[in-house]
């Protein structure tokens, strides 16, 4: 029995040492938030708990206006308002298109001032990377902004702390259509309708190159099936609310 005393007790060390070093690497990762149910990292809205039917769709605007009054016309004739997110200088050479966007009564929100990687920029610069892309949209359009997306979907915790200190929702994106990839007209249809759901959250962009032809498709079948189109300021909760760490806002229980 002694001979097996010393290989179990060395065992049993190195079981130990390796459980902790796991750990560790857990907790750095933030994978332990998750799993114990904690927020270490903060999180923007990917999609709305609901069970009404409401949906959004949104447009990134950051290069090009080549397709935007034929997706503008196609969201008129199917009596759909919906959400563009706009870059300054994209709203700065293309003023007009702006406020056409706004005239036939969709909503603008900022997708910062010079589109970079938000969460490789301190504080000072995210601060003006918010407030500067606000002020151009608001005095252009004289549309209050109240809704932020970060390019490329890229956040840390100082970048929400920050547009939640402007008084911005950060927006996310349940349903990628992947337009940008310049996918034909049909697979971003067959993207979109197979992901969609009560809540959702549609993303999409105003120059990709078969968007406007997709888009006649994806409204039509999607109110077809039931769901409703709302602008993203009328899909999400204001107040008494959460975030899971899914991305998922919820309503809080009245008590």
């Amino acid at each position: 029995m002694k001979a097996f005393k010393k290989p179990i007790a060395y065992f049993s060390v190195i079981s130990i040492a390796l459980i902790l070093v796991l750990c560790l690497a857990v907790s750095k990762t933030g994978a332990f938030a998750v799993y114990s149910g904690g927020t270490v990292r903060k999180t923007p809205i990917y999609s709305v708990e609901r069970n009404d039917n409401k949906i959004a769709i949104s447009f990134d605007c950051a290069y090009g206006a080549d397709y935007t009054y034929k997706i503008l016309d196609a969201l008129d004739e199917y009596g759909v308002k919906c959400t563009f997110f706009c870059v300054e200088f994209w709203v700065n050479k293309y003023p007009e298109v702006a406020r056409e966007i706004v005239k036939r009564g969709h909503e603008i929100g900022t997708h910062s001032k010079t589109h970079p990687q938000m969460s490789k920029l301190n504080k000072a610069q995210i601060e003006e990377e918010l407030s500067s892309s606000v002020k151009a949209i608001e005095d252009l359009t004289g549309q209050k902004v109240e809704l932020f997306r970060a390019p490329f979907g890229d956040y840390d915790n100082e970048l929400l702390e920050v547009a939640t200190a402007y008084n911005l929702f950060t927006i996310q994106w349940d349903v990628d259509s992947i337009d940008w990839k310049d996918i034909s007209a049909k697979e971003i249809t067959n993207r979109v309708l197979s992901k969609t759901k009560s809540g959702s959250i549609i993303l999409c962009h105003n120059n990709a190159l078969h968007t406007h032809e997709a888009l006649p498709y994806i409204l039509s079948n999607l109110k077809e099936k039931g769901y409703e189109f709302v602008k993203i300021s009328e899909l999400i909760y204001k107040e008494n609310y959460k975030i899971n760490s899914f991305g998922v806002q919820v309503k809080n229980e009245q008590s």
